[in-house]
């Protein structure tokens, strides 16, 4: 017999649920707590099923019976209603997530992944370049011409690397959707060949032995911070990659044994890296402590100690010495070294890449090259820390080939 509203309304718990049919599979389920909610009973392929309608009175025995007869059309057209509920979801799911979401979960994703500082302030930059435009629609609903106006826009302005990352970026965000089931295409796929290939251009250095004193004297006379000094003497001592040395921590050093590890993490090929620690650069590093020892990074930036300075605060104290982005840059110190280190003749060719943290193109040179060099690694840093004393005294400049390496102790 079909319910009433009366006796639903009415009906009152017992020990264990009580089931109220009201025909056709609709029940209403009046649990021993007093609450009492819709479940609609039915088969599919062979197996029973439950479906809920939501809580009574919220829903009304009248709209309990709409959503019955719903279920029973989608039963007769052959469709499970619980697997049609969940589509319906997550369609519904699909159509708040936008770009933006995406792109913060690609953030967190390679925050997970432990990728280096740098790399997560890089995508970072470039996403907001793309948030104003693209960042609150649907990643189904940008269409190429869309994200190819945004790249123009980067690329008018000169920016021809800067436009090819950003297709780059936004091309993981949108696979990241079609991934996760919240997208059907990448609209970058059918960008490929449509920016302009910028001409390769390799990081300004100075590898002339009489120039390269003549930047190290101007960087001794540095009359900006402090700290920002040490950093270009330390990049010229010890020639990380920039950013390695940016986002150093205190506690990657270890004083005792004259090593700076770096962590894997922060390495362009993800391995650890060790730095043989001339005295020249422990002496640095023992003044640069009473400035910033007290945090945990080494140059922090001038806005929150818990962030290191930006990429730009390196060359843009080289600018500051009269140095233009044509003749050097914070990464040319790695140059320099390699070009007066393998120029001297002293040094394995293969101890000097191992300090760069290169790695052998050659697959089968690789196979056999695999030692670390570490004792001659550690006579050559403080061999190329001598022979810049020796180029930052005016006047007293030493041809390399003559600097013998024995000038190490």
């Amino acid at each position: 017999m079909p319910l009433s509203d009366v006796a639903c309304r009415t009906a009152r718990p017992v020990a264990t649920i009580k089931k109220l049919s009201d025909g056709w599979g609709l029940q209403l389920w009046v649990h021993p707590s007093g609450s009492k909610l819709w479940r609609y009973a039915y088969r599919y392929d062979g197996k029973q099923k439950l479906l809920s309608f939501g809580p009574y009175p919220i829903v009304s025995l009248a709209e309990a019976r709409v959503q019955r007869d719903k279920a029973k059309k989608l039963l007769i057209n052959g469709i499970d209603p619980s697997e049609a509920r969940k589509r319906a979801k997550a369609e519904a799911l699909v159509a708040k997530v936008t770009f933006r979401t995406i792109g913060d979960e690609l953030l967190a994703l390679q925050a997970r992944s432990g990728r280096a500082v740098a790399t997560l302030e890089k995508t970072e930059w470039l996403l907001d370049l793309v948030y104003p435009i693209l960042g609150d629609k649907r990643v189904d609903d940008i269409r190429p011409p869309e994200v190819l106006d945004v790249l123009r826009n980067v690329e008018n302005r000169g920016n021809y690397e800067t436009a090819r990352r950003l297709r780059s970026t936004i091309g993981r965000v949108c696979r990241l959707a079609v991934a996760t089931g919240r997208a059907e295409n990448d609209p970058t796929y059918a960008l490929r060949g449509a920016l302009a290939r910028p001409p390769a251009k390799p990081h300004a250095a100075i590898i002339d032995a009489k120039a390269f004193g003549a930047l190290l004297r101007a960087i001794d006379g540095f009359n900006g911070w402090r700290s920002t000094r040490m950093a270009l003497q330390l990049m010229a001592l010890l020639f990380p990659r920039p950013g390695e040395l940016r986002a150093a921590e205190w506690s990657e050093f270890d004083s005792e044994k004259a090593v700076w590890t770096i962590p894997a993490a922060r390495t362009k090929l993800r391995r650890i890296h060790k730095v043989p620690l001339p005295h020249q650069a422990s002496a640095i590093l023992a003044d640069l402590r009473r400035i910033t020892g007290n945090g945990q990074l080494l140059f922090p930036s001038v806005r929150t100690i818990t962030k290191p300075i930006s990429e730009n605060t390196l060359n843009a104290a080289l600018r500051r010495l009269g140095y233009g982005n044509d003749e050097a840059t914070s990464h040319g110190f790695r140059a320099s070294a390699a070009t007066l280190l393998n120029e001297s003749g002293c040094w394995n060719a293969d101890a000097i890449e191992r300090q760069l943290a290169h790695i052998e193109r050659n697959d089968v040179r690789r196979a056999y090259a695999r030692g670390e060099f570490w004792d001659e690694r550690v006579r050559m840093m403080q061999w190329w820390a001598n022979y810049l004393d020796d180029l930052r005294t005016a006047g007293k400049i030493i041809p390399i080939d003559g600097y013998n390496a024995k000038s190490s102790g």
